[in-house]
């Protein structure tokens, strides 16, 4: 049967490297023309200022969205002292000029100054940002003229990590390159503005890339114009992304599977990846794979592959000692070049 208009018959995760300038939304649209499929999704939002880590789900494989969103995220970010913007990045307009004390030079006070930003703690999101009230996002009420109240949000903050303090030029007097592990929902352009207030000078963010989203990275992704050479050689293992424990199914279990059936915990036996050397790993059964030494616990999310796709996300029910079906994917999902 041929496919729909619009529909390629593909389904696959690919790891894009966006560039700086470009909406996330734009590289969903490249995206689309490059596989010639219309559903397309990306599962985790990168202003236009911002380059780096874009998670980009194709065909079916968007129903994983609801599962690749909510990782924390590594950033390498540029904080500029000595200007605020409405927007709390390069791109915004100037707002507030301010000096910058003389210590913001010095190595030790950055470094005092980063830990005490480290753990977990409140945060209001900038005026500009995606955060809806009342089924309307800040940033189109801003544009607008019309300020939307947030209201502070739970964060953290693993680390903050000096790499350079760089000597600025024009109204910004100082940069400071720094490293951030941070959890979902943390806005790096909100955090650059609290340690300007914290140090007593505006700041906002000069640069920003993205390094990691979970468990893809940098080493992941390709660029939009590598993308259109390698196509469908560029996707990745959503079983690897998703990270969770998984199963290879017979054609007993495929058959199931495919009408969503339950799962007799009897008959799933769970592997993992394997952690340590391939040496002292006894029962891998497949280069990186090893089998699950311990119980699933209850509510647990497993990977169910057939045939080297994913085709299903089950939960265990520990009562029924059975697993539920909570995604099925009829057009398996790619499991790409690295597994």
């Amino acid at each position: 049967m041929a496919a729909k208009r619009g529909q390629s018959g593909l389904s696959l995760i690919v790891g894009v490297d966006k560039p700086s300038g470009m909406s996330s939304h734009d590289v969903v649209n490249r995206v689309r023309r490059i596989f010639g499929e219309r559903r397309v999704g990306h599962t985790g939002t990168l202003d236009p200022l911002a380059s780096g880590v874009l998670c980009v789900c194709v065909g079916p494989a968007t129903r994983l969205d609801n599962y690749m969103v909510g990782h924390d995220k590594h950033y390498r970010v540029r904080i500029a002292f000595g200007v605020g913007t409405d927007t709390d990045d390069v791109d915004g307009e100037p707002v507030k000029f301010g000096s910058v004390p003389s210590a913001a030079f010095e190595e030790l006070f950055a470094l005092e100054t980063l830990a005490r930003f480290v753990g977990p703690q409140k945060q209001l999101p900038p005026a500009y940002s995606a955060v809806k009230v009342g089924g309307v996002k800040a940033c189109d009420a801003a544009r607008k003229g019309r300020i939307i109240e947030l209201m502070p949000r739970d964060i953290e903050v693993y680390s903050a990590k000096l790499a350079a303090i760089v000597p600025g030029n024009g109204d910004v007097s100082v940069f400071w390159d720094v490293d951030f592990h941070v959890s979902k929902g943390t806005y790096i352009r909100a955090l650059a503005r609290d340690i300007g207030v914290s140090i007593g000078c505006p700041a906002h963010v000069a640069a920003l890339r993205r390094t990691s989203a979970g468990l893809l990275t940098l080493d992941d992704c390709v660029s939009l114009d590598v993308l259109e050479r390698m196509g469908v050689g560029a996707s990745l293992d959503p079983v690897k992304l998703l990270g969770f424990r998984f199963a290879f199914l017979d054609e007993t279990g495929a058959r199931l599977v495919a009408n969503g059936n339950q799962l007799p915990a009897s008959e799933v036996e769970l592997c993992e990846r394997r952690h340590a050397s391939a040496a002292s790993e006894l029962c891998a059964c497949t280069a990186g794979v090893r089998q699950s030494c311990s119980a699933p616990e209850d509510g647990e999310r497993i990977a169910v592959i057939v045939d080297n796709k994913l085709v299903g996300i089950y939960a265990y029910k520990e009562q029924r000692q059975r697993y539920n079906a909570c995604c099925i994917f009829q057009t398996g999902v790619r499991r790409g070049g690295d597994i």
